[in-house]
């Protein structure tokens, strides 16, 4: 492979999620009525903006009646001029992220074209998205989408509340887009000389948390996968290695994106599956054979840490064979067999996958166990 000392170092995925409600009527005559984004770093929400919006013209009945929002409650409200910086600041090195994309980016990019600014963001759309992660399911609207998955969702048809199920929505997806192509093309670039600070700088980054990393090169391409129970330490280790192979991730890295995994067991299976899906030049495939493993009953939903306080990582195995896991918050969740296989993250049913599983579970505890 050839060695190339880049000029490029890759910042963080930042996502503005978001969503608009509108008075209706004619195409590209719409005015904004309620805003809501949320900046989210694919790990926590970082930043929000939530507004209602004077604008300026009729809203329709029926948008009345479907939101609640009346000329009466906008009176008073910002008209979008007095909002716009505010909405530029919140997205800027942001992908745009919406339930029907298409439509909230047209909206925003006609009412700053208004005002003669030209708004240009990429976007990514969770409904295709999650046709893509989440096929099968009988509706793809946003309510019965989640109701489908779970996930809560708190006054449905006013931005903030359709925002939040949004955010929920999309970490899922994340979860379930195990060839990364979500992150990759969220992945921006910033202007840096030197290795060592660059090194550095992506250090910064990286939390003090468990889970799996990905080193990119600066075509977006992940050239390692590692793991760790302190991420932080674990790619800090790593740049100070003086081996061959070390040496030559470290002259080519670009960016470390990571995934936080709440506990070990969940980040020993990604690292095991990913390097299988991914299979980066720098790692090498398992070859052991691990020979025929049952587990001590056919059907279980193994239950651990989540990535944070309420969250609760959910192992599921049905007739002896591992399905995959999810990330849930709420028992019902769990308690409910059919709404935890649509949120699982399938993984292979693999004796390694399974011995992994068996290994843990006779060294650590584990929160719950429940038989079904």
């Amino acid at each position: 492979m050839e060695v190339l000392f880049l000029e490029n170092v890759i910042t963080t995925n930042l996502y503005a999620i978001l969503d608009i409600e509108t008075t209706g009527g004619k195409y590209n005559e719409e005015g904004i009525t309620e805003i809501a984004i949320y900046k989210f770093d694919g790990h926590q929400i970082i930043d929000q903006f939530v507004s209602l919006v004077n604008p300026e013209r009729e809203i329709q009945p029926f948008v009345v009646n479907l939101t609640g929002i009346n000329s009466t409650m906008l009176k008073n409200a910002p008209k979008f001029y007095e909002i716009a910086k505010r909405i530029i600041e919140i997205t800027t090195d942001c992908v745009l992220v919406a339930h029907n994309a298409n439509f909230d980016n047209r909206i925003l990019t006609t009412e700053f074209r208004r005002l003669g600014y030209h708004f240009s963001r990429k976007t990514l759309c969770t409904v295709e998205l999650s046709k893509q992660l989440i096929p099968n399911l009988p509706s793809y609207k946003l309510g019965k989408l989640c109701r489908s998955l779970g996930i809560p969702v708190s006054s449905r048809h006013r931005a903030e509340g359709d925002v939040m199920a949004t955010v929920q929505l999309f970490k899922l997806l994340l979860a379930k887009d195990i060839n990364k192509e979500i992150v990759k093309k969220a992945i921006k670039h910033i202007s840096s000389k030197s290795i060592a600070p660059k090194l550095l700088s992506i250090l910064d980054d990286i939390p003090s948390k468990t889970g799996v990393f990905y080193v990119h090169n600066s075509n977006n391409e992940i050239l390692y996968i590692g793991k760790g129970k302190d991420l932080k330490k674990t790619v800090n280790k790593l740049f100070l290695r003086t081996s061959k192979k070390a040496k030559i991730i470290q002259q080519n890295v670009a960016s470390v994106t990571y995934e936080e995994t709440g506990n070990e067991l969940i980040a020993h299976l990604k690292y095991a599956s990913e390097i299988k899906n991914i299979k980066p030049v720098f790692n090498y495939a398992d070859k052991k054979k691990y020979g025929a493993i049952q587990f001590s009953n056919p059907n279980l939903v193994v239950i651990n840490k989540g990535r944070n306080i309420g969250e609760k990582s959910a192992l599921l195995i049905e007739n002896n064979q591992f399905v995959g896991f999810a990330f849930v918050d709420l028992s019902y969740q769990i308690s409910h067999v059919e709404i935890l296989r649509s949120l699982i993250t399938p993984m292979e049913n693999s004796s390694q996958n399974r011995y992994i599983i068996k290994k843990y579970l006779q060294k650590n505890n584990v929160e719950k166990i429940i038989r079904f």
